[in-house]
């Protein structure tokens, strides 16, 4: 009797963890499959903005719009009040330009569309990663050449951890983290390593640093 109620138990138990992690891998497949389906395709903004004329042509700086990127996890988008900055002045009467004009007499900011979208089990912060020399075309592209904004790459737990583990052929001096046209050279890399205090790999894929 003792030895079937045992078995009974394990059943049980067995059955239950059998399904929780049948459950894990489903909604963690839900959450990589939204994550690969944004890839690659441009997501459209209520005001045509074309990254590839204002920082490809002009050579404006992804500061300029995206302000906080320094000291914050949240890069931040720009405010009417930005785009205002030239447009009271450059095309002032653009019909492309009548949600910002809008925007702007109105006092209510521009509805932008969002490009990534981490999950919000993952915890990520720009700052450091613009501190150690990591460039912004290291995760988002040439978004210097994009007329309209994409994703261009899945950013899978896979992603995050080949850079964690070995970071070294991707960064860039701290002067050169804003050119998208910089080519990283692994050697000088190295260097970096040491010269920025970069954690090593046995702490940066440490899983408290994605998930806090």
């Amino acid at each position: 009797m003792r030895r079937r109620n045992r078995w009974l138990k394990t059943l049980f138990w067995g059955s239950v963890l059998g399904v929780f992690l049948a459950l894990v891998l489903v909604f963690s497949g839900v959450a990589v499959g939204a994550l690969e389906q944004r890839e690659g395709r441009p997501v459209p903004q209520p005001v045509p903005f074309s990254h590839a004329f204002h920082a490809g042509g002009l050579g404006l700086s992804c500061r300029y719009c995206h302000s906080a990127v320094e000291y914050a996890p949240y890069a931040g988008l720009p405010p009417t009040e930005t785009c205002m900055t030239c447009h009271l002045y450059v095309k002032p009467d653009s019909p492309n330009l009548a949600l910002v004009r809008e925007s702007w007499e109105k006092g209510e900011p521009l509805r932008w569309n969002r490009v990534v979208n981490l999950p919000d089990f993952v915890y990520f912060h720009h700052a450091p990663h613009v501190a150690k020399g990591v460039g912004c075309a290291e995760c988002h592209g040439r978004v210097d050449q994009m007329p309209v904004v994409y994703q261009p790459k899945a950013f899978t737990m896979k992603f995050c951890l080949d850079c964690h583990r070995n970071p070294a052929p991707r960064l860039r001096p701290r002067e050169q983290v804003f050119n998208m046209a910089y080519v990283p050279d692994p050697e000088l890399g190295r260097e970096l390593l040491k010269l920025y205090h970069v954690r090593p790999p046995e702490e940066l894929t440490s899983c408290n640093i994605c998930h806090r």
